[in-house]
């Protein structure tokens, strides 16, 4: 229709009235208006529409075949946009069927997701969680097309403009296996660079790290012989070798096979921060599942 940019909200309100009632008082009562404001509303649907719409008959009046077109499509679009702007509807965990997608390297997956997922899966049984691989350049493009709702990720280094929520702070501790000759106690700042370190990077294939930042800092330098892309390999190596790392607390801790110790120098720690697009930031669920795992994880 050419002249549907004439044509409110509330003109098609009137008219859905209208052709309920076929009676100009009766809908003004319903719309809560005058007669007048309503013969007013009539006259131009009547000059949209190119259509009586409602011709007079021996009671009330009787819609014209334009009329009688348009009566059921009105009504769903009218219903169709009533559900639209409702209130949103609380999120109930218990019958929820969500599927969330977050983005964890295998460090957040053990110091943030595990914690919360026993408790997860029995507040939500009917929801799913999809981990899929944090790769940090693709972070911002994926929360603002929708592909994932969380990514975990360090608070340096994180977009601007994204919603965060710091989970926890984490330090350093020294860590190599259970019966590690060096690490009966507090090694020195001697042996602690004279031992075989392995570092995780990220990016790939990178020796260094905080740890030789802080070391460059006092004019020294540690042995780093084993670069790996995981967590998970490098607490393998640590338990069957000889080799130590610096490595987060909230991993090392508890870690079977290993032995951890202070650290013979003050290694800068992060904070680890849950961040989500402004798409996302209202919406019950998403709001449920980010409280869920802050809670879990004491952020």
């Amino acid at each position: 229709m050419n002249n549907f940019n004439r044509l409110d909200l509330n003109l098609l309100i009137t008219l859905d009235v209208l052709l309920a009632e076929r009676n100009v008082t009766r809908a003004a009562e319903r719309l809560n208006l005058s007669q007048p404001s309503v013969s007013v509303q009539l006259a131009k649907l009547r000059e949209a529409f190119a259509d009586p719409l409602l011709v007079p008959a021996q009671r009330g009046m009787r819609p014209t075949a334009r009329a009688d077109e348009l009566r059921e499509p009105l009504r769903e679009a009218l219903e169709s946009l009533g559900r639209a702007v409702a209130p949103t509807k609380p999120f109930d965990p218990a019958v929820a069927t969500t599927t969330w997608r977050v983005a964890a390297a295998d460090y957040a997956e053990s110091a943030i997701l595990l914690p919360a997922l026993a408790g997860l899966r029995k507040a939500a049984p009917n929801t799913r969680l999809a981990v899929v691989e944090a790769v940090p350049s693709r972070m911002a493009r994926q929360l603002e097309h929708g592909e994932i709702d969380l990514f975990f990720h360090t608070s340096v280094g994180a977009p601007a403009g994204l919603h965060r929520r710091v989970l926890f702070n984490e330090r350093y501790v020294l860590a190599g296996r259970v019966g590690h000759p060096r690490l009966k106690r507090r090694p020195t700042l001697a042996q602690f660079c004279a031992m075989e370190h392995v570092v995780v990077s990220m990016s790939g294939g990178g020796f260094v790290g905080p740890t030789d930042d802080a070391l460059a800092q006092m004019g020294l330098a540690r042995r780093v012989a084993l670069s790996v892309p995981h967590f998970l390999f490098m607490m393998s190596v640590l338990a069957e070798t000889d080799m130590v790392a610096m490595l987060p607390e909230r991993l090392a801790r508890g870690a079977p096979g290993l032995r951890v110790v202070e650290a013979p120098l003050e290694v800068p720690g992060y904070e680890m921060a849950m961040l989500w697009h402004e798409r996302r930031h209202r919406d019950a669920g998403h709001r449920w599942v980010r409280e869920w795992i802050a809670g879990s994880c004491g952020g």
